[in-house]
């Protein structure tokens, strides 16, 4: 049976970005659109602006989708507005360890959001990177979470797109397997580099799951980004002539960043209906 119109899915956007311009919340829109389950296809979200408006969501959604952002994940240590979301995140997981809830939260965060979850799960060490990681990398899956539900059809490599300049380092294994998580995968390996690989994709538990990477970039967004002037001299002057041409070959590449926009959050979207569906009985 159908879910009636009357009781959606309901999906809250935590926009993380504080008012700046960028391309993620348009693509989480694209994909929430386009999302198709064979169940249903009844989604509705709702946008909130965490950082510049102090706006949070209630407990009353299905689904929660935290964004990317600008800015040192540590300075908001302490703020109103991350005391706020920390709280909230509080509430999902006493709401998803209650016994008395059967419908449970699933939330999925994303870059600025990965590193403050991270933070608050206190599985891992956040600090800057020694220069800005920004591209399009390969990523592996870590050979013992082969069966990990958002990995679903992607290949192996599948492809990423990357920016940022902190990173999450020395994750607690204990902890996250005591939570019934684990790590995901690392940013791709560089022999050439004596430092430590920062981890990529982390489940925190069965029902929150995040990524340092983009999952929600497209081709489109980012061909469009790159194309400007202004971006496109920023590339070559800090990374170089080469860096731009293979971000460019990448994009024009189906199997490359289309594949991971496709198939990542997607997944996390029809894990998390299900889940939902299945529960309520509908």
């Amino acid at each position: 049976m159908k879910r009636t119109m009357e009781h959606p899915i309901r999906v809250a956007i935590l926009d993380l970005y504080e008012g700046v311009a960028n391309e993620g919340m348009r693509c989480i829109r694209e994909i929430l659109k386009e999302f198709n389950h064979p169940i249903q296809n009844n989604i509705i979200w709702d946008e909130f602006d965490v950082r510049s408006k102090f706006n949070l969501p209630d407990l009353g959604y299905d689904i929660y989708i935290s964004t990317g952002g600008p800015g040192n994940p540590l300075d908001s240590e302490g703020t109103d507005w991350e005391n706020a979301y920390f709280d909230l995140l509080s509430q999902l997981v006493s709401w998803n360890e209650s016994p008395y809830n059967t419908e449970k939260k699933h939330v999925f965060f994303i870059c600025h959001s990965f590193q403050l979850a991270c933070r608050f799960f206190g599985i891992g060490q956040i600090i800057k990177r020694k220069s800005t990681a920004f591209g399009i990398f390969p990523l592996h899956q870590l050979a013992d979470v082969k069966d990990e539900m958002i990995f679903d059809g992607l290949n192996d490599p599948f492809y990423c797109v990357d920016s940022r300049d902190y990173q999450v380092l020395q994750t607690d294994q204990n902890k996250l397997s005591d939570m019934q998580g684990g790590l995901l995968c690392l940013e791709k390996e560089r022999p050439h580099v004596p430092l430590e690989r920062a981890a990529m994709a982390i489940r925190f538990n069965p029902y929150m799951i995040g990524t340092q990477f983009h999952p929600e970039a497209d081709a489109k967004g980012m061909s469009m980004y790159l194309m400007r002037e202004d971006k496109k001299k920023t590339i070559i002057d800090n990374h170089g002539i080469e860096k731009w041409e293979s971000m460019i070959q990448h994009l024009n590449d189906p199997d490359k960043i289309q594949m991971t926009n496709r198939h990542i959050l997607p997944n996390f979207m029809k894990f998390a209906v299900s889940n939902i569906i299945n529960h309520k009985g509908i």
